[in-house]
């Protein structure tokens, strides 16, 4: 054997193993439940805010579809003006708990984590002050 056919063997054999270990680095860590993944990060409801809090929950679940004049269902959450009005006639609570009577939200998507659902609560006890 010739120091070409070597190197060639040694070639063949990396890339099998790098072939067979592909689909174990694919299905890594990926995991979707907050509370679950972070079980040791306390839930912060204490002094929430539209622009800290609120609005970022928003814009990961909901805007997607609630955006401007043409949000689904006539609702729009990218603005502290729209949120507040489904904040302050019962629709957000209701949706985002899955409450009877309500569409449940985020739509076709599981229950928001315990945690966000609390925060979003916290926020519109407080009057969903734009803050």
């Amino acid at each position: 054997m010739n120091r070409l056919s070597i190197v060639r063997i040694i070639f063949k054999a990396a890339l099998l193993l790098t072939i067979m270990a592909l689909p174990f680095t694919l299905q890594s860590c990926y995991y979707d439940v907050e509370e679950e993944l972070y079980q040791n990060t306390p839930c912060v409801t204490e002094n929430v805010t539209f622009s800290q809090t609120i609005q970022p929950i928003l814009v990961r679940n909901c805007t997607t579809c609630h955006t401007g004049a043409a949000g689904s269902g006539g609702i729009d959450l990218s603005t502290h003006a729209g949120a507040s009005v489904v904040a302050n006639n019962g629709r957000l609570i209701g949706a985002v708990t899955h409450a009877g009577g309500f569409t449940p939200m985020p739509q076709g998507a599981s229950q928001l984590p315990a945690c966000t659902i609390n925060q979003i609560k916290a926020w519109v006890e407080a009057g969903a002050p734009n803050n």
